[in-house]
């Protein structure tokens, strides 16, 4: 009754996406992924324009099939391919000229990090494990949509976040290019 759509995100980690069997969620999510779900949604919110949508609501569903760090990152990037591909559809529905109708633009993530002082981009398992920072970083295009930074082991400079957020830049263009090129735009 309110004229616009709405994006919402749910998240699991399967139970054989770990090293060791994950137990399956089977009431309610923990804590962990209500916070991530709640992040992958604002993130593809801020990707699409609710009012363009009428009463639509999309449910995108992330589960994680192998975890080996940046769940969350790559929860938010794969979402973003498949509401641009139910968008896709969504407009020959509502006779549009495709998904850009409903977008503002493009959405991918990243996550980043100091391991041994150094910056590393798109953090696996063995270096999120032990990073002295630990950062989720989401853009829209060049613009940011949320950057979550931690000081694992401490504290850290302007310089060094600076540097962080110039890999996770650079690293989300290049997964914007591999969007674009899975969902054939390139």
């Amino acid at each position: 009754g309110k004229d616009k759509g709405w994006l919402t995100a749910e998240y699991a980690m399967l139970p054989g996406s770990t090293n060791t069997r994950k137990r399956r969620s089977t009431l309610k999510p923990d804590g962990r992924s209500v916070e991530i779900q709640r992040l992958i949604g604002r993130s593809l919110r801020a990707a699409v324009d609710l009012t363009r949508l009428g009463e639509v609501t999309l449910t995108v569903d992330c589960d994680v099939l192998q975890a080996d760090g940046g769940t969350r990152t790559a929860a938010i990037s794969g979402a973003w391919v498949a509401v641009y591909d139910a968008l896709e559809s969504l407009a020959k529905r509502q006779h549009r000229l495709g998904a850009k109708h409903y977008l503002f633009g493009q959405v991918a993530a990243v996550s980043v990090g100091l391991v041994d002082g150094k910056v590393i981009c798109d953090l696996d398992y063995k270096h999120d494990s032990r990073a002295e920072v630990d950062m989720n970083v989401v853009m829209r295009g060049d613009q940011f949509v949320e950057v979550q930074g931690t000081g694992e082991a401490g504290v850290f400079s302007r310089d060094q976040l600076d540097s962080l957020l110039d890999a996770a830049g650079v690293g989300i263009a290049t997964i914007q290019a591999a969007q674009r090129s899975a969902l054939g735009l390139e």
